[in-house]
């Protein structure tokens, strides 16, 4: 069966590609950005044109850095002295994130302070191989030596990090660069032509070319080597097209959108551009893509299960079914797709089909890991529903939660037991019905919604829009508009958090809209930090917002909720580290590498303190662990915290003396027990929760750039006086329980179920910590780019 089949396209599929220009800008300025509250890192392209006879080599710049490094695509800020708009158009043609702004001369790329890294380059460049190591550049002014009455050469490459520019440039200064901040780069970073004359060849190994004063008329190697880049744009796309290897998803649908009228794509392509559309939630544009290339086309199984699990997304169950089925036809693609269909038949609460498609697919293959955790759960759910208490729906609360199950993430495990714990002393079955929150509401669900005492939704960031995507609201709570408007039960919605990524783009038109519906809903509405109070409140109306409340996640607070987590007479002499990798691109851009790197000297200087584990919510948590043994020769002790019970994974971090977390609940879990931490913040949520307990010193940005040291320092800080940073956690905890206790004195009325901690004592009033940084959301969330280091 052939993979590279064309396909022509029209109607639909060719409406929504023309509409793929306009479908990129939108999804570009929907981005969420918060990299004031990560610190991750912005960089930026600059070039300075000074006049339209410099377009040229602006467009040959473009796109020779396209075909050198496909997988690149940072904003290509082009200064200029006032040239029309329309000036740019050939430009725009060939870059996604190309951004013109006026400027009063070259010497102005030292001034675009909205970038923390700026490579300056110049129209008399082209870009012949990779230039990643200039991306990893974190230090000073980097430009390749030679003699310049400036300090720094105008008519070549430079790599300007703006943290080390310690005072505003004036607008008609040529910066003045002390020669202890200028980095020298290899030549071949800017490699100039009149070197090579009319005769040489350019030399292997050279990544920048500068034509900067040769003559436009001269022959040779060289300006052959620049004529390469003057080419037309379908020339150009096509060549970008035929690149091997991975490309960046805005280029490529730049590129390869609107396909050429009349034309016929290849198949493969068309697939490729349709899962970037659903890498970013844009799931109507991929089924507009994909349906029309499978029209009357069985013999394309690789596309009907990207279709099938597009339609999916966008909750048209039916048809996803049957392209689903019709990739299972593919020895290839079959046990994939059984295990898609088992998730589908699982989310509309057919558990029996689920497990039959679950045992085709590994009828299919016998090691397929996803059929056989599908068949693994609903067989367990079989065994459930048939063992479960006879208790009264009446005298039972619903659960609408993310339940994890096998190796799952851990913290979402722990999540579920510490919401129930805050209403009722049992947390099992016979007190609660249990509700996944992927499952589709329908009119049955509605009903067994209904028949309980109170409906709580939560824990947990549901607020995600690309966790299980579904059409019906946008998050991962899988429930349409209309049945929501008809659960009479009464409804509170306990410490969610908005957990959407620095940098990840989303259409919110259906999530607002369906989480008006929800507020409006909702008795009680309590999200576990400040910074998702903040963002939920931006997409409400006014006459909502009052409705958003702080309520901690139970996790922060499990000493007071479970008397078996007093303070351990003995702790171990461990300090456990996490890391995260899902989107890891998200979270670590361009800084992977200097991360590593710093983690391997932070680890050498605590290991002389207490001996170094890892904890691992999730089997993908541990490439850490193999990253840093094969490039840093370090092994660390394992902790497969996806494998414990609840009770022990709580034990382990109560146990610790330090836990060093970059997921959620791996603060927050070891805090609520009692055990002092430090977050590598890579995604808002862990500055938010720092910031509610008045301690953004307690995290350190994973694009810190001395993120090794800062850690080490504060992470020996604590170990040498352990009692006073376990005070510490406990007097921070206090105020987070007397929010809670707060919040729980109200939803007992909806819940109507006594107190199961007692009446507070005297004066046990709320209190709310009052952050110590600047009002609005970055009160709510200190930026960590400059966070001083730690006393």
């Amino acid at each position: 069966m052939t993979t590279h089949d064309s396909t022509p396209v029209t109607g639909s599929a060719s409406d929504a590609a023309a509409d793929t220009a306009a479908d990129t800008a939108f999804a570009s300025a929907s981005a969420d950005d918060r990299r004031a509250v990560t610190g991750k890192r912005r960089i930026a392209f600059a070039v300075y044109v000074a006049d339209v006879g410099r377009l040229p080599g602006l467009q040959a710049l473009l796109r020779s850095l396209a075909l050198t490094n496909p997988a690149l695509c940072e904003d290509v800020v082009v200064l200029h002295p006032g040239l029309p708009d329309a000036a740019f158009d050939a430009a725009h043609r060939l870059h996604p994130r190309l951004i013109p702004r006026t400027a009063a001369g070259p010497h102005d790329v030292f001034r675009l302070d909205d970038y923390d890294t700026v490579i300056a380059l110049t129209p008399a460049l082209v870009v012949l191989g990779r230039i990643d190591d200039l991306l990893r550049l974190r230090t000073g002014v980097a430009a390749v030596p030679r003699p310049s009455p400036d300090g720094v050469p105008d008519d070549g490459l430079l790599v300007i990090q703006r943290q080390d520019l310690d005072h505003p440039v004036p607008p008609a200064a040529v910066p003045d660069i002390p020669e202890s901040l200028l980095v020298p780069l290899d030549s071949r970073y800017d490699f100039r032509a009149l070197r090579l004359g009319d005769d040489l060849a350019v030399p292997d190994g050279v990544v920048v070319l500068n034509f900067a004063g040769a003559q436009a008329t001269c022959t040779g190697p060289a300006h052959e080597v620049r004529a390469r880049h003057d080419l037309d744009d379908e020339a150009f796309r096509a060549a970008y097209l035929a690149l091997p290897g991975a490309k960046h998803p805005d280029l490529l649908l730049h590129l390869a959108l609107p396909f050429p009228a009349g034309s016929r794509s290849p198949i493969d392509l068309v697939r490729q551009l349709a899962e970037i559309h659903r890498g970013r939630g844009h799931h109507d544009l991929a089924v507009a893509l994909l349906g029309e290339a499978v029209a009357g086309r069985p013999d394309l199984p690789r596309c009907h299960e990207t279709l099938g699990v597009c339609l999916m997304a966008l909750s048209r169950y039916e048809e996803a079914e049957t392209h689903l089925l019709l990739a299972t036809a593919s020895p290839d693609f079959a046990p994939r797709a059984y295990g898609q269909l088992a998730r589908l038949a699982w989310l509309l609460g057919r558990t029996e089909d689920a497990r039959g498609y679950a045992l085709a697919g590994l009828e299919s293959d016998p090691t397929d890991a996803n059929c056989r955790a599908w068949y693994a759960r609903t067989s367990e759910m079989v065994t459930t529903v048939a063992g479960a208490p006879d208790t009264s729906p009446g005298e039972q609360l619903a659960h609408v939660a993310l339940f994890a199950e096998g190796d799952e993430n851990a913290g979402d495990k722990v999540l579920p037991e510490a919401v129930r714990s805050c209403f009722t002393a049992d947390t099992g079955p016979g007190r609660w019905h249990q509700q996944h929150a992927h499952l589709l509401v329908d009119e049955d669900g509605l009903e067994r919604l209904n028949a309980r005492r109170a409906v709580i939704v939560g824990g947990g960031g549901l607020f995600l829009p690309d966790t299980a995507p579904n059409g019906n609201s946008g998050w991962q709570w899988n429930i349409p508009d209309d049945v929501l408007a008809r659960i009479t039960a009464p409804l509170a919605v306990f410490a969610v958090g908005y957990n959407v990524f620095d940098g990840q783009r989303y259409r919110r038109e259906r999530f607002a809209a369906s989480l008006r519906a929800l507020v409006e809903r909702s008795a009680f509405f309590g999200l576990r930090n400040h910074g998702s109070v903040a963002r939920v409140r931006e997409l409400l109306p006014a006459s909502l917002r009052e409705k958003v409340r702080y309520q901690p996640c139970p996790t922060t607070v499990a000493r007071h909720l479970d008397v078996r987590l007093a303070e351990p007479a003995v702790r171990e002499d461990t300090v456990l580290i996490n890391c995260a990798y899902d989107r890891a691109g998200l979270r670590f851009g361009h800084d992977y590498g200097h991360f590593l790197a710093e983690m391997a000297a932070a680890i050498r200087a605590i290991s002389g303190a207490a001996e170094v584990r890892y904890a691992a919510h999730m089997p993908a948590d541990e490439r850490f662990v193999d990253d840093l043994r094969r490039e840093h020769g370090l092994t660390l002790p394992v902790e497969p915290l996806y494998l414990l019970s609840n009770d022990t994974i709580r034990d382990l971090y109560r146990r610790t003396r330090l836990v060093i977390g970059m997921r959620g609940h791996a603060g927050m879990i070891p805090f609520g027990c009692g055990t002092p931490v430090i977050s590598l913040v890579s995604h808002p949520k862990l500055a938010y929760f720092l910031a509610d307990i008045d301690r953004p010193d307690w995290g350190v940005s994973v694009h810190e750039r001395a993120l090794g040291a800062r850690l080490a320092e504060r992470a020996l800080a604590v170990l040498a006086d352990h009692p006073a940073a376990v005070a510490d956690v406990h007097d921070r905890q206090r105020t987070l329980w007397s929010v809670t206790r707060e919040n729980l004195a109200l939803l007992r009325e909806l819940t109507r179920l006594p107190d199961p901690f007692g009446e507070p004592g005297p004066g046990a009033g709320p209190v709310v910590p009052a952050p110590r940084s600047a009002a609005g959301e970055d009160r709510a969330a200190p930026s960590l780019r400059t966070a001083p280091p730690t006393p």
